[in-house]
């Protein structure tokens, strides 16, 4: 596995792409919530595998003294194999390579132990995001 920060047109349709087929195909998110104004000042992560196919990505972007990170999803395929933690590790190595010590993510709560697991803590109560329920969590790296 590989994880790429999107440098070109091609690596940035391959990580919507698999934002598509999770969120939208998988989870029914509106397509309106789930491409947002943000693309463009975001840095965006792909994962591939081995043969160069697409299967996880991550979105990460500054706000105010903090990175926020998101849109973190594999392929129903590839979960289970450490793919979502490669995309968060090479997220954690890009913000601390721009000086950011606090990151914050709207974590869908079925997966706030995985978070748990790479050091992130509940700061929230439950809330919907998308009709999903969430809970913001945060790090210190």
């Amino acid at each position: 596995m590989n994880v790429k920060i999107a440098a070109t047109k091609e690596e940035r349709e391959d990580a919507f792409s698999v934002r598509t087929k999770v969120f939208i195909d998988e989870q029914n998110v509106p397509v309106k919530e789930e491409i947002d104004r943000f693309e463009d000042e975001s840095a965006h992560f792909v994962l591939y595998d081995d043969s160069q196919f697409a299967i996880g990505a991550g979105r990460f972007r500054v706000l105010d003294d903090f990175g926020k990170v998101e849109r973190i999803c594999v392929l129903s395929s590839a979960r289970q194999q450490g793919a979502g933690a490669a995309i968060m590790n090479a997220i954690h190595k890009f913000a601390a390579s721009k000086g950011i010590t606090k990151l914050k993510l709207n974590a869908q709560v079925h997966a706030i132990p995985f978070y748990e697991k790479l050091g992130y803590q509940t700061i929230s109560d439950e809330f919907l995001d998308a009709g999903i329920p969430h809970k913001t969590m945060i790090k210190n790296i």
